[in-house]
């Protein structure tokens, strides 16, 4: 009986002593421990969001919602292709997702008509999840701020099977200033829904990662749709009145507030 009663107290719950920190990040901390184990509930909860990270990978667009959505912003909607066929050969074959395919890229061509100074992608990246969540609320945000910074929009294109870098090739097909892609990020253990924008000034293909500016983890949980919004746009502003982005366009209040 003693054997047991010591038991059960060596086993049972220990907090860690950091435990109030946790109010602060949704990230794993102050888990504590149940003898020299991690507690059952966490071990659960672990399994939970590693499901959740993989359910996002292998998530769709939502392409008739997306399109219903974004058809209040009257700037047209074009559905693209990336090289990449399916799910598999683009986990497989990052480089696929970088480029369009030959009747995307031809689609794109004939609307190629005049320049202008955005264009706006929305691309299932990593987490479809994110986009079909995120992607027309913030722009609801967004392009009212666009407009009123008097900035010409092309027609917004949705890419299937995508990398950040595609938004390289849309943007020069459609003789844009600026490209900007709204992208699901990576799913962590504790974001399956994260979305991310870049912006690259003079998009073309083969343009590489040090010519962008990254806004990351807009989601409930992280950046708000507001801030978001108000900081791609002074990027876009202060990247088409500099000529310039990525690390030569520095993220401070010296170049946003010109």
């Amino acid at each position: 009986m003693k054997d047991l009663k010591k038991s059960s107290t060596e086993n049972s719950f220990i907090p860690d002593s950091w435990e109030s920190l946790k109010v602060f990040t949704k990230a794993r901390i102050a888990l504590g421990r149940t003898g020299v184990a991690t507690p059952l509930k966490e071990v659960l909860d672990f399994k939970m969001c590693h499901a959740h990270a993989r359910d996002a990978i292998y998530s769709v667009l939502e392409l008739n919602e997306l399109e219903e959505g974004l058809q209040q912003f009257h700037s047209g909607v074009i559905i693209v292709a990336s090289r990449a066929a399916d799910r598999s050969i683009y986990l497989q074959r990052p480089d696929y997702g970088r480029n369009l395919d030959k009747s995307s890229a031809d689609n794109l061509k004939n609307e190629s008509n005049y320049s202008v100074d955005v264009s706006i992608t929305i691309a299932d990246g990593l987490s479809a999840t994110a986009i079909n969540k995120h992607a027309v609320p913030i722009l609801k945000k967004l392009i009212p701020l666009l407009k009123q910074s008097v900035l010409t929009i092309a027609p917004i294109v949705v890419a299937q099977q995508a990398r950040v870098a595609i938004a390289d090739e849309i943007g020069s097909l459609l003789n844009a200033k600026l490209s900007l892609i709204l992208i699901g990020e990576r799913p962590g253990l504790s974001s399956p829904d994260s979305m991310g924008a870049y912006i690259t000034y003079d998009p073309s293909p083969g343009t590489t990662d040090e010519s962008r500016n990254c806004v990351s983890n807009i989601r409930q949980e992280g950046l708000s749709y507001d801030l978001a919004a108000a900081k791609i746009t002074k990027l876009i502003n202060a990247s088409l009145q500099l000529k310039l982005s990525g690390i030569l366009l520095k993220d401070d209040n010296s170049q946003l507030s010109r």
